[in-house]
């Protein structure tokens, strides 16, 4: 549901509001969503569509930004309904769905302004991931060792993606150096001689000690799996596509597939403890909007009967769980068991994103396959 004023994304099961705040990595993706679907699926290219987008992209642009946060590039996470500053996180999540927002925006609207204060952002972004990252806000303490999460690589080669795709010049350029960065920096979580892929590793891609660093996050891994397959047939890398199914779809896959209930755990230990992350054995229904993305378009690409087989298993257990037949949308948070635990449809992390986007480029991707088999 959408207002001139930005998005409401607490949403009851029976779609009513429940709480008006407004969550910038949530509005940032909202905004991307519906100009993506604008200008690339014909049915979407609706005039009320990107009118909506527009109105989500100028409350961002008005409100997003925190102007006394010590840099202008720093995005609150959390917003009064009427755009006041209400959360700040010390992370760059924010931030990144603020530049896939107004470079897609700008795509549909042919505002150049737009595309260069996303080329801003992505410059800054870069500068505090491989340069100071002191104006996120987290002070360096005399505890904490620098740890590479892997959520970060990802999120900057997803905007490398976004930001090239279809255009050339020197910003292409820039943007290829730092895409080969984050593929390198992604490719360091495979671990254990080449049989795991953890969440964190050292800065230096060595395995931390204790709970952190045994983490797993099978959801996450997949979704790493289909961006490096992506990079790797862009760039025509058949080792990184190898690399992309073979550890980043196939490990996560056997090693957090629940095979007494099914479905995709949502926090593994390599070792084989109980995970501290309370919500471990939940089924959550991003990870599975990933693993349908990667696992059809690895088929797509290498007609392996056995990731044709692993998309099927994943769909039958989403559509079978996650989907609300009474309402319409999905639940996103299921027991162990796979009953819904939380039932309302929208909220501070699932948001007008991932079930479209694994819908519209699941789409995508079947009608291509169709279509080389008619020609």
């Amino acid at each position: 549901m959408y207002f001139s004023s930005g998005f409401f994304t607490c949403i009851g099961k029976d779609g009513k509001i429940y709480d008006e705040l407004k969550y910038v990595w949530l509005q940032g993706r909202q905004v991307w969503m519906y100009c993506r679907l604008y200008r690339t699926m014909e049915r979407f290219n609706k005039p009320e569509i990107l009118e909506a987008a527009k109105s989500g992209g100028a409350f961002l642009q008005r409100f997003a930004r925190i102007p006394n946060s010590g840099s202008p590039w720093k995005c609150a996470f959390c917003l009064t309904r009427d755009g006041k500053a209400l959360k700040v996180q010390r992370t760059i999540f924010s931030e990144c769905f603020y530049v896939m927002a107004m470079d897609e925006l700008a795509r549909v609207t042919g505002d150049k302004d737009m595309q260069a204060e996303a080329a801003q952002m992505m410059d800054q972004l870069v500068h505090w991931v491989r340069v100071d990252p002191s104006g996120l806000g987290k002070p360096q303490l005399s505890g904490d060792t620098p740890v590479c999460s892997m959520a970060v690589p990802m999120m900057l080669l997803c905007l490398v993606q976004q930001l090239t795709e279809a255009r050339s010049g020197e910003e292409v350029d820039k943007y290829r150096e730092v895409g080969g960065w984050c593929v390198k920096q992604i490719l360091q979580h495979i671990q254990r001689g080449g049989t795991a892929i953890l969440e964190s590793v050292s800065s230096e891609g060595k395995e931390l000690p204790g709970c952190e660093g045994r983490l797993q996050n099978p959801g996450h891994a997949l979704e790493a799996g289909w961006f490096l397959l992506q990079y790797g047939l862009e760039n025509g890398d058949q080792e990184l596509q190898r690399t992309a199914v073979d550890k980043f779809m196939e490990i996560p896959f056997l090693t957090g597939w629940d095979k007494e209930h099914g479905g995709l755990l949502y926090f593994l230990d390599v070792d084989g403890y109980c995970p501290t992350q309370l919500e471990w054995s939940m089924k959550l229904w991003w990870p599975h909007c990933e693993a349908l993305i990667a696992y059809l378009m690895a088929y797509s690409h290498t007609k392996e009967p056995v990731l044709l087989e692993r998309f099927t298993q994943v769909y039958d257990y989403t559509f079978s769980h996650f989907s609300d037949a009474e309402n319409g949308e999905w639940f996103g948070y299921l027991t162990q068991q796979g009953k819904v635990t939380l039932d309302f449809k929208g909220g501070p992390f699932k948001g007008f994103f991932h079930v479209p986007r694994c819908l519209y480029m699941c789409e995508k991707i079947l009608d291509s396959i169709l279509n080389k088999q008619e020609s």
